[in-house]
């Protein structure tokens, strides 16, 4: 491995401070700063991770020259306007779900990467979950058989979340499950990213009459299916923000020839694998999930079963993401330093958040199907 050490920047300092440890733990990496407009708390965080360098100017974070790349954890509403500047900038962009919010942001940012040749990549957590991995592996290696169907589902509540949550469209921010049932099909290494090219959404419910007039949409449950470009599979995607009674989950199923995948229904519970063709086809078997830790750098395996000292609550309530931040960061850094593409790239980020979007715009139009824009 390369002893080329990446400067990282990064912007958000709630959920992103959970990374802070990992860049600093990881061989090609130099935790070099950190930016957040609160003043008070940018400073307990550089403290507190030892940071040389803090910024509550974002604008002026981009003008160092020492900066190699910035890592985005800023509220939703601001993650394209950092894309956009930091690619201006000649910045590389690690951003948290979702890429954006409307079709125009999204478009503008896969060109925008494509001109000034700088690496993106939108850090969804759930394809580098241990779950999804073990799933992924047994795909890879055959023993799933054919792929039949694929199922994400992706329900929170997110009461008590910061003001630009409540309303929000469920779709709007359903990476999560999304993701997952395109990856699985995806080969990153040759460049074979499966895509979505079509999606027909159904709302269902409604939420509290204080919350819709902000987004203009009711649907406490939206629901989903798209068709997969070049392939005969078709997966569905369920997701839920508020007034719907269920404990976090974010999961992912895989129907196949051979072996079937389902994700555990509760925390604490293992995932389900349905056999097919052997005496024991009639008995499901619950299966220890392995760790993956394996596939990184030493320093930060200890990321990928530990929550360290994390205190922000997207972190706890998922369990750690299932081990995926080191993963993501491991990836990102390896990107930029041209060692493997950039998974997901920006065309993939693009179409994976795509499918949200125009999946509620379908869910507006009473379940029209929609086409989803190539970028």
């Amino acid at each position: 491995m390369s002893d080329r050490k990446v400067r990282v920047a990064i912007v958000g300092l709630g959920f992103g401070a959970e990374f802070i440890p990992i860049y600093q733990a990881h061989p090609n990496a130099e935790m070099y700063a950190i930016c957040r407009r609160d003043k008070t708390e940018l400073d307990r965080c550089a403290k507190q991770f030892s940071i040389p360098v803090a910024y509550t100017s974002y604008d002026e974070l981009l003008k160092d020259p020492n900066v190699d790349a910035v890592h985005i954890n800023s509220p939703i509403p601001d993650h394209a306007a950092q894309t956009i500047k930091a690619l201006k900038a000649g910045k590389h962009v690690a951003c948290t779900v979702p890429m954006a919010t409307t079709k125009d942001e999204i478009k503008e940012i896969v060109e925008l990467q494509r001109k000034v040749g700088k690496t993106y990549m939108m850090m969804e957590t759930v394809v580098y979950s241990r779950e999804y991995l073990f799933a992924k592996d047994l795909y890879d290696r055959g023993v799933l058989g054919r792929i039949q169907f694929l199922r994400g589902s992706h329900q929170q509540d997110m009461d008590g979340w910061p003001g630009y949550w409540p309303g929000l469209p469920p779709m709007w921010y359903a990476t999560h499950c999304v993701s997952p049932c395109l990856a699985v099909l995806s080969d990153p290494a040759n460049g074979k990213n499966a895509l979505a090219e079509s999606v027909v959404c159904h709302g269902s419910g409604r939420i509290r009459e204080e919350m819709i007039a902000k987004y203009n949409s009711s649907f406490a449950i939206e629901t989903a299916t798209f068709k997969i470009k070049g392939s005969d599979v078709v997966a569905e995607v369920t997701r839920s923000l508020f007034d719907t009674a269920r404990q976090y989950r974010e999961s992912f199923d895989v129907t196949a020839s051979n072996v079937s995948f389902e994700w555990q229904q509760v925390e604490g519970e293992e995932p389900v694998l349905h056999m097919r063709g052997l005496p024991e086809a009639q008995i499901p078997r619950r299966v220890k999930v392995p760790d993956f830790a394996g596939r990184l750098p030493e320093g930060i395996r200890k990321f990928t079963g530990a929550i360290h000292d994390a205190t922000h609550l997207s972190f706890l309530q998922g369990a750690g993401h299932g081990g995926s931040h080191p993963h993501l960061t491991h990836n990102f850094l390896m990107a930029v330093l041209g060692k493997q593409p950039a998974f997901p790239d920006a065309p993939t980020s693009a179409n994976w958040t795509l499918v949200g979007i125009c999946a509620h715009e379908s869910a507006m139009k009473g379940g029209e199907r929609v086409e989803i824009p190539m970028y």
